[in-house]
């Protein structure tokens, strides 16, 4: 069976010696998208420009601090206990000493979406905005972004699917000869679905009334899909070989739940205000 090639250079190009990858500009696509859109949210609500312009940057800083803590922490903590500095420095220490530019190796998507919420959490306190209005705002396109991010993946060929025999198998040749679900595009068009959901209910609903719904749609669809898609990648770490469920889908329960709360809360509790 023919099956689909893949073996495309991460680097799209060179600046001064320095490489710059394919994920990185999926990453700002993702990022420079759904700025744009939530500015049109915020103009629509009248929400000021300057409280945007403080949610991109804690919005920014609260996905990467937690999403890489996160896989520092969870999936490969003994390596970064050993190695502090590469936990947010973009470097590898050779064993000779030597360091040399790597990029960030790991980020997990939990600890992302915790960092993101405590960072909301500050935003709301600087701004004065209401909490649930603040994260259901954000939530609109934090699939956009993550569709963004998955298609990075699988341009540096990573987090790859099982073996498998159906067609549209993708053979990594970076990684081994061995057909396999292309794992990231199942999850960014699941993402991509997800934020076609959550423009349709924002147009049905808005920010002003059943708040913390479009938080709630988002964190149970998201990790539904994440949950469902684990059983066709193959595990990150050795650890979860010994496990039924991986880390994956063991974290993705409790959000998945926290979700159905907020749907529940959300449409019960209709509120008319607009703080």
């Amino acid at each position: 069976m023919n099956y689909i090639k893949w073996n495309i250079d991460p680097v799209a190009f060179w600046v001064g010696g320095f490489p710059v990858m394919y994920y990185s500009l999926l990453l700002i696509a993702g990022s420079v998208a759904s700025v744009w859109i939530l500015k049109r949210v915020y103009r629509e609500n009248g929400i000021p420009w300057e409280h945007l312009q403080i949610l991109v940057m804690l919005s920014i800083a609260g996905l990467f601090l937690g999403a890489r803590l996160g896989h520092c922490l969870i999936y490969e903590y003994a390596y970064y206990f050993a190695h502090p500095l590469e936990i947010l420095l973009p470097i590898q220490v050779k064993s000779d000493g030597s360091v040399i530019f790597s990029g960030y190796q790991g980020m997990a998507s939990h600890g992302g979406l915790v960092g993101w919420m405590i960072a909301m959490v500050i935003y709301s306190r600087i701004t004065g905005e209401n909490v649930l209005r603040t994260l259901d705002t954000i939530a609109l396109v934090l699939p956009l972004a993550a569709g963004c991010i998955r298609l990075g993946n699988l341009a540096n060929s990573e987090i790859i699917g099982i073996e498998t025999n159906v067609s549209w198998a993708f053979v990594f040749e970076q990684i081994d000869l061995v057909p396999r679900h292309p794992a990231q595009i199942y999850e960014a068009l699941a993402y991509f679905f997800i934020f076609g959901m959550n423009l349709f209910l924002y147009q049905r609903i808005g920010l002003k009334c059943y708040r913390g719904v479009l938080l709630g749609n988002t964190l149970v669809w998201v990790f539904v899909a994440r949950f469902l898609i684990e059983f066709v990648k193959e595990r990150q770490v050795p650890f979860e070989d010994q496990m039924t469920l991986d880390v994956g889908q063991v974290l993705s329960i409790p959000f998945i739940l926290l979700g159905i709360f907020l749907l529940i809360r959300g449409f019960k509790c209709k509120k008319n205000t607009t703080r």
